[in-house]
């Protein structure tokens, strides 16, 4: 299932008008159909919008709370996220998303999990599956390097059987 797309105006102005009235009054409830939220990141202003039906702002940890199917969208490290559940870390510049967790990048690549952490300034994903599961990942793989190759399978080994 891919995320909503929407428009960069439209992510601005609603993150800020959710955003700014958040930071002022503590820890807040935002019951709407799907609230946003965009975190501008210190360094560049690059946008990181988080949408979802609920999210909640505790301005005295500047933690970010949504609930409810989550959308994430970070257009300057081209990802996109779903969840459950998402917290995002303003501190410490971490987002842990949580209950049926999907990231996909730019290129194809993918990642499910139950839950996932994402370290924004490493740029790096650490996941986890639920209880007797596995993680899954996709990755888009550049084969124009194997173009002097042949694409028919490695010869079969004397004495080791195929299993189907």
């Amino acid at each position: 299932m891919m995320p909503y797309k929407l428009p960069l105006s439209k992510m601005r102005r609603l993150g800020l008008a959710l955003l700014l009235p958040a930071a002022f009054l503590g820890t807040v409830a935002l019951p709407h159909q799907l609230s946003s939220v965009t975190a501008q990141t210190p360094t560049g202003n690059r946008p990181l919008t988080i949408r979802s039906d609920i999210q909640e702002y505790d301005a005295k940890n500047q933690v970010i709370t949504a609930r409810g199917n989550v959308q994430m969208l970070y257009p300057a490290r081209q990802i996109q996220a779903t969840s459950a559940q998402a917290q995002y870390f303003s501190k410490e510049r971490r987002i842990d998303f949580s209950g049926n967790v999907y990231i996909l990048q730019q290129g194809g690549n993918s990642i499910r999990a139950e839950k996932v952490t994402y370290l924004i300034d490493e740029g790096r994903f650490v996941a986890l599956p639920q209880s007797n599961r596995q993680v899954e990942s996709v990755y888009m793989v550049d084969d124009a390097e194997l173009g002097s190759q042949s694409n028919t399978p490695a010869p079969r080994t004397p004495g080791l059987r195929r299993s189907n």
